[in-house]
């Protein structure tokens, strides 16, 4: 399997699971992880862990806002210059959980370089 894929499948799964029992930063540590564990080359260290927590955390706040017709959605998205717009929010939403996520892997890389060449000296 393409270690991209795997990278990807592995944050999504791991942010599941840790988002249950931690607070919003765990797909920070969950993106940390599995940099760690497999690590990625070039950009593909920022925008593998984004997109796999951004569409997870987009998905999760559409599932949760279309059970109560999206009132709490549209009433939260008027407080930003949103216009009142759910989908918009929810789209902020995954943003920032891939923002998160993608930092949380790049500092994953970096410690996984600099662990490398410490133990190789």
């Amino acid at each position: 399997m393409n270690k991209t894929i795997l990278n990807f499948l592995a944050t999504l799964l791991l942010a599941v699971l840790l988002s249950m029992f931690l607070p919003w930063w765990s797909v920070m540590l969950a993106a940390l992880i599995t940099a760690y564990v497999f690590p990625l080359e070039n950009s593909a260290v920022f925008w593998t862990p984004f997109l796999s927590v951004g569409l997870y955390w987009s998905i999760y706040s559409f599932l949760l806002s279309s059970t109560n017709d999206y009132i709490l959605a549209q009433k939260i998205a008027s407080l930003f210059p949103l216009n009142g717009n759910p989908y918009l929010l929810i789209l902020a939403t995954g943003t920032l959980g891939g923002i998160a996520a993608g930092a949380g892997g790049v500092l994953g890389r970096q410690l996984e370089v600099v662990l490398k060449t410490k133990n190789a000296n």
